[in-house]
Protein backbone atom coordinates (compact mmCIF):
# COMPACT_ATOMS: atom_id res chain seq x y z
CA UNK A 1 0.00 0.00 0.00
CA UNK A 2 3.02 2.35 0.53
CA UNK A 3 3.14 2.45 -3.52
CA UNK A 4 -0.19 3.82 -3.56
CA UNK A 5 0.28 6.13 -0.64
CA UNK A 6 3.05 7.96 -2.52
CA UNK A 7 1.24 8.56 -6.09
CA UNK A 8 1.45 12.13 -7.03
CA UNK A 9 -1.70 13.87 -8.29
CA UNK A 10 -0.88 13.12 -11.55
CA UNK A 11 0.13 9.41 -10.97
CA UNK A 12 -3.28 9.12 -9.01
CA UNK A 13 -5.00 10.69 -12.29
CA UNK A 14 -3.64 8.32 -14.63
CA UNK A 15 -4.68 5.37 -12.40
CA UNK A 16 -8.02 6.61 -11.96
CA UNK A 17 -8.62 7.58 -15.77
CA UNK A 18 -7.21 3.69 -16.57
CA UNK A 19 -10.21 2.19 -14.32
CA UNK A 20 -12.34 4.08 -15.67
CA UNK A 21 -11.06 3.43 -19.36
CA UNK A 22 -11.08 -0.22 -18.61
CA UNK A 23 -14.40 -0.35 -17.00
CA UNK A 24 -16.22 1.30 -19.71
CA UNK A 25 -14.32 -0.53 -22.43
CA UNK A 26 -14.79 -3.98 -20.56
CA UNK A 27 -18.88 -3.43 -20.41
CA UNK A 28 -19.49 -1.80 -23.61
CA UNK A 29 -18.26 -4.73 -25.01
CA UNK A 30 -19.75 -7.61 -22.83
CA UNK A 31 -22.90 -7.88 -24.86
CA UNK A 32 -21.81 -7.22 -28.60
CA UNK A 33 -18.85 -10.30 -28.11
CA UNK A 34 -21.50 -12.14 -26.35
CA UNK A 35 -23.72 -11.83 -29.58
CA UNK A 36 -20.81 -12.34 -31.38
CA UNK A 37 -19.34 -15.30 -29.27
CA UNK A 38 -23.21 -17.25 -29.87
CA UNK A 39 -23.17 -16.46 -33.60
CA UNK A 40 -19.55 -17.72 -34.03
CA UNK A 41 -19.98 -20.62 -31.52
CA UNK A 42 -23.75 -21.72 -33.57
CA UNK A 43 -24.44 -19.45 -36.83
CA UNK A 44 -24.27 -21.06 -40.02
CA UNK A 45 -23.92 -18.29 -42.53
CA UNK A 46 -21.92 -17.07 -45.21
CA UNK A 47 -19.45 -15.00 -44.41
CA UNK A 48 -18.87 -17.04 -41.21
CA UNK A 49 -15.13 -17.40 -41.53
CA UNK A 50 -14.47 -13.69 -42.76
CA UNK A 51 -16.46 -12.84 -39.37
CA UNK A 52 -14.29 -14.69 -37.29
CA UNK A 53 -10.96 -13.22 -38.93
CA UNK A 54 -12.47 -9.91 -38.31
CA UNK A 55 -13.17 -10.30 -35.12
CA UNK A 56 -9.46 -11.71 -34.43
CA UNK A 57 -7.96 -9.41 -36.39
CA UNK A 58 -6.81 -6.55 -33.69
CA UNK A 59 -4.92 -10.01 -32.01
CA UNK A 60 -2.71 -9.83 -35.18
CA UNK A 61 -2.19 -6.13 -36.32
CA UNK A 62 -0.06 -4.17 -34.08
CA UNK A 63 -1.73 -2.54 -32.09
CA UNK A 64 -0.36 1.01 -33.63
CA UNK A 65 -2.41 0.10 -37.05
CA UNK A 66 -5.49 -0.55 -35.15
CA UNK A 67 -5.29 2.71 -33.77
CA UNK A 68 -4.46 4.75 -36.72
CA UNK A 69 -7.50 2.85 -38.59
CA UNK A 70 -9.54 3.94 -35.47
CA UNK A 71 -8.37 8.01 -36.36
CA UNK A 72 -8.55 7.73 -39.87
CA UNK A 73 -12.47 6.09 -39.59
CA UNK A 74 -13.82 8.17 -36.36
CA UNK A 75 -11.03 11.21 -35.89
CA UNK A 76 -12.78 14.73 -36.32
CA UNK A 77 -12.39 14.52 -40.43
CA UNK A 78 -12.66 10.46 -41.09
CA UNK A 79 -16.25 9.46 -42.62
CA UNK A 80 -17.78 8.07 -39.18
CA UNK A 81 -15.93 10.58 -36.69
CA UNK A 82 -17.18 13.45 -39.04
CA UNK A 83 -20.74 12.43 -39.21
CA UNK A 84 -21.18 11.41 -35.63
CA UNK A 85 -19.67 14.98 -34.50
CA UNK A 86 -21.57 17.07 -37.06
CA UNK A 87 -25.16 15.12 -36.04
CA UNK A 88 -24.45 14.07 -32.18
CA UNK A 89 -21.82 15.92 -31.03
CA UNK A 90 -19.76 12.90 -30.78
CA UNK A 91 -16.19 12.68 -30.51
CA UNK A 92 -13.92 9.97 -29.65
CA UNK A 93 -10.95 11.25 -31.00
CA UNK A 94 -8.40 12.60 -28.10
CA UNK A 95 -10.86 12.06 -25.45
CA UNK A 96 -10.80 9.49 -23.14
CA UNK A 97 -13.98 8.10 -24.69
CA UNK A 98 -11.87 7.41 -27.50
CA UNK A 99 -9.53 5.57 -25.20
CA UNK A 100 -12.26 2.85 -23.88
CA UNK A 101 -13.27 2.58 -27.54
CA UNK A 102 -9.88 1.90 -28.56
CA UNK A 103 -9.26 -0.63 -25.94
CA UNK A 104 -12.71 -2.07 -26.27
CA UNK A 105 -11.47 -2.87 -29.83
CA UNK A 106 -8.59 -4.80 -28.62
CA UNK A 107 -10.05 -6.41 -25.73
CA UNK A 108 -13.31 -7.53 -27.90
CA UNK A 109 -11.11 -11.01 -29.52
CA UNK A 110 -10.26 -12.30 -26.01
CA UNK A 111 -13.39 -11.75 -24.91
CA UNK A 112 -15.44 -13.13 -27.69
CA UNK A 113 -12.88 -16.36 -27.55
CA UNK A 114 -13.20 -16.67 -24.02
CA UNK A 115 -16.93 -16.67 -24.78
CA UNK A 116 -17.61 -18.85 -27.64
CA UNK A 117 -15.21 -21.62 -25.45
CA UNK A 118 -17.97 -21.39 -23.15
CA UNK A 119 -20.70 -21.29 -25.54
CA UNK A 120 -19.52 -24.58 -27.37
CA UNK A 121 -18.95 -25.93 -24.03
CA UNK A 122 -22.54 -26.27 -23.23
CA UNK A 123 -24.72 -29.30 -23.87
CA UNK A 124 -27.11 -28.85 -26.43
CA UNK A 125 -29.75 -31.17 -24.83
CA UNK A 126 -30.26 -29.21 -21.59
CA UNK A 127 -31.52 -26.97 -24.20
CA UNK A 128 -33.40 -29.09 -25.81
CA UNK A 129 -35.13 -30.62 -22.78
CA UNK A 130 -36.25 -27.24 -21.57
CA UNK A 131 -37.90 -26.54 -24.72
CA UNK A 132 -39.68 -29.74 -24.16
CA UNK A 133 -41.34 -28.64 -21.08
CA UNK A 134 -42.33 -25.72 -22.80
CA UNK A 135 -40.07 -23.00 -22.48
CA UNK A 136 -39.76 -20.47 -25.11
CA UNK A 137 -36.15 -19.30 -26.29
CA UNK A 138 -35.80 -16.43 -24.14
CA UNK A 139 -36.76 -18.33 -20.91
CA UNK A 140 -34.06 -21.10 -21.87
CA UNK A 141 -31.24 -18.56 -22.29
CA UNK A 142 -31.84 -17.07 -19.26
CA UNK A 143 -32.98 -20.09 -17.10
CA UNK A 144 -30.25 -22.71 -18.77
CA UNK A 145 -27.97 -21.18 -21.23
CA UNK A 146 -27.00 -18.43 -19.70
CA UNK A 147 -26.09 -20.09 -16.20
CA UNK A 148 -24.13 -22.59 -17.74
CA UNK A 149 -21.86 -19.84 -20.05
CA UNK A 150 -21.81 -17.35 -17.01
CA UNK A 151 -18.11 -18.50 -15.71
CA UNK A 152 -16.84 -17.86 -18.78
CA UNK A 153 -18.60 -14.27 -19.32
CA UNK A 154 -16.82 -13.30 -16.88
CA UNK A 155 -13.58 -14.41 -17.17
CA UNK A 156 -14.05 -12.98 -20.82
CA UNK A 157 -15.31 -9.70 -18.51
CA UNK A 158 -12.09 -9.76 -16.73
CA UNK A 159 -9.77 -10.54 -19.34
CA UNK A 160 -10.96 -7.80 -21.50
CA UNK A 161 -10.36 -5.47 -18.39
CA UNK A 162 -6.62 -6.76 -18.00
CA UNK A 163 -5.91 -6.24 -21.94
CA UNK A 164 -7.76 -2.43 -21.50
CA UNK A 165 -5.64 -1.53 -18.17
CA UNK A 166 -2.51 -2.91 -20.38
CA UNK A 167 -3.14 -1.36 -23.89
CA UNK A 168 -0.70 1.52 -25.13
CA UNK A 169 -0.38 1.18 -29.05
CA UNK A 170 -3.90 1.99 -30.11
CA UNK A 171 -4.31 4.42 -27.61
CA UNK A 172 -1.49 6.93 -27.89
CA UNK A 173 -1.96 6.84 -31.53
CA UNK A 174 -5.75 7.33 -31.88
CA UNK A 175 -6.41 9.51 -28.57
CA UNK A 176 -2.49 10.78 -27.90
CA UNK A 177 -1.33 11.08 -24.47
CA UNK A 178 -2.84 13.97 -22.88
CA UNK A 179 -2.74 14.60 -18.96
CA UNK A 180 -5.57 14.55 -17.35
CA UNK A 181 -7.54 13.63 -20.50
CA UNK A 182 -6.31 10.58 -22.54
CA UNK A 183 -2.99 9.84 -20.22
CA UNK A 184 -3.64 5.89 -19.08
CA UNK A 185 -0.85 4.24 -16.76
CA UNK A 186 1.31 2.80 -19.79
CA UNK A 187 1.18 6.33 -21.32
CA UNK A 188 2.03 7.61 -18.06
CA UNK A 189 4.99 5.37 -17.65
CA UNK A 190 5.95 5.99 -21.66
CA UNK A 191 6.20 9.58 -20.75
CA UNK A 192 8.06 9.08 -17.27
CA UNK A 193 10.43 6.97 -19.07
CA UNK A 194 10.97 10.02 -21.70
CA UNK A 195 11.92 12.05 -18.54
CA UNK A 196 15.13 12.64 -16.73
CA UNK A 197 14.69 11.54 -13.40
CA UNK A 198 11.19 9.87 -14.08
CA UNK A 199 12.27 6.08 -13.69
CA UNK A 200 11.15 6.15 -9.87
CA UNK A 201 8.00 7.31 -10.99
CA UNK A 202 8.04 4.94 -13.96
CA UNK A 203 8.81 1.95 -11.70
CA UNK A 204 6.10 3.49 -9.24
CA UNK A 205 3.51 3.10 -11.77
CA UNK A 206 4.38 -0.32 -13.21
CA UNK A 207 4.05 -1.50 -9.81
CA UNK A 208 0.72 -0.58 -9.30
CA UNK A 209 -0.04 -2.00 -12.79
CA UNK A 210 1.10 -4.88 -12.06
CA UNK A 211 -0.62 -5.25 -8.91
CA UNK A 212 -4.14 -3.85 -10.11
CA UNK A 213 -3.55 -6.17 -13.18
CA UNK A 214 -2.62 -9.26 -11.12
CA UNK A 215 -6.08 -8.08 -8.75
CA UNK A 216 -8.19 -8.49 -11.30
CA UNK A 217 -6.92 -11.92 -13.00
CA UNK A 218 -7.02 -13.52 -9.39
CA UNK A 219 -10.60 -12.19 -9.25
CA UNK A 220 -11.74 -13.78 -12.19
CA UNK A 221 -10.57 -16.95 -10.84
CA UNK A 222 -12.13 -17.06 -8.03
CA UNK A 223 -14.92 -16.29 -8.73
CA UNK A 224 -15.24 -18.57 -11.92
CA UNK A 225 -14.46 -20.96 -9.28
CA UNK A 226 -17.10 -20.22 -7.44
CA UNK A 227 -19.44 -19.98 -10.19
CA UNK A 228 -18.62 -23.34 -11.08
CA UNK A 229 -18.95 -24.88 -7.72
CA UNK A 230 -22.97 -23.31 -7.68
CA UNK A 231 -23.22 -25.59 -10.93
CA UNK A 232 -21.51 -28.24 -9.95
CA UNK A 233 -23.94 -27.93 -6.75
CA UNK A 234 -26.95 -27.56 -8.61
CA UNK A 235 -26.56 -30.59 -11.38
CA UNK A 236 -25.73 -32.59 -8.51
CA UNK A 237 -29.23 -31.52 -6.16
CA UNK A 238 -31.31 -32.34 -10.13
Amino acid sequence: MDWFSGLSPDEWSALRLSLKVSLVAALVTLPVALGLAFALARGRFRGKALLDGLVLLPLVLPPVVTGYVLLILLGRRGPIGAFLDQTFGIVFAFRWTGAALACAVMGLPLMVRTMRLAIEGVDRRLEAAAATLGANPAQTFFCVTLPLIWPGMLAGFVLGFAKAMGEFGATITFVANIPGETQTLPSAIYSLTQTPGGDAAAMRLTLVSIIVSLGAVLVSELLVRRAARRLEAGDAQG
